[in-house]
């Protein structure tokens, strides 16, 4: 089988809506400050910006940190809200599944054509342009559900883990602070 490609621009768009800064709260305000690298989504703001106006984004579009790209800071917004100027908001088009988009551009091939075509050396800027150009499969819309199905399917697997994982590491800091606040000596057999 053949795979036929096509540009980003055939699925998505930019967004340069603007919001109130005082329609959004801390939760709802995005900077590449409260980005978290390799993916890891964000994290609340610890300010709103100054002016009375910042760009918007929707429940469903895809923010992409366009200062340092190498940092592969990324996030499919599940509420809507505003972003700093040194945010890229993508939006699929009519008929795109948001959630293939947003794997689409998660990818490390993305990330790794978005640091190629980067201008500037100390603070790299994603090329706007270029992104636009970057080549995806042109898959149908049901192939487009299936893979969002499967790879949002391991997304929530690999939450779960990582809340297990996190509660064990709890665990763990209670028993040893337990054994040393009562004096046992602690050995560890490894």
């Amino acid at each position: 089988m053949v795979l036929d490609y096509k540009s980003l621009s055939d699925i998505c768009s930019y967004v340069n809506e603007r919001i109130a800064t005082n329609d959004i709260n801390l939760n709802q305000y995005i900077s590449t400050e409260n980005m978290i690298p390799n993916k890891g989504g964000v994290t609340k703001s610890k300010k709103l910006p100054n002016g009375k106006t910042t760009k918007a984004y929707k429940k469903g579009d895809i923010l992409i940190s366009n200062i340092r790209p190498y940092f592969r800071k990324i996030w499919h917004a599940t509420q809507e809200g505003g972003c700093s100027g040194d945010i890229l908001v993508v939006r699929a088009k009519q008929g795109v599944n948001s959630r293939f988009l947003y794997y689409l551009l998660s990818s490390d091939s993305f990330f790794e054509f978005d640091n190629a075509t980067s201008k500037g050396t100390k603070m790299p800027r994603g090329d706007k342009k270029a992104i636009m150009q970057y080549r995806i499969p042109d898959l149908p819309p049901e192939n487009e559900q299936k893979v969002a199905s499967i790879l949002g399917s391991l997304d929530k697997r690999i939450i779960l883990n990582e809340k297990i994982n996190h509660h064990l590491v709890d665990e763990e800091e209670i028993i040893v602070a337990d054994d040393i606040s009562l004096g046992n000596k602690v050995s560890l057999n490894i």
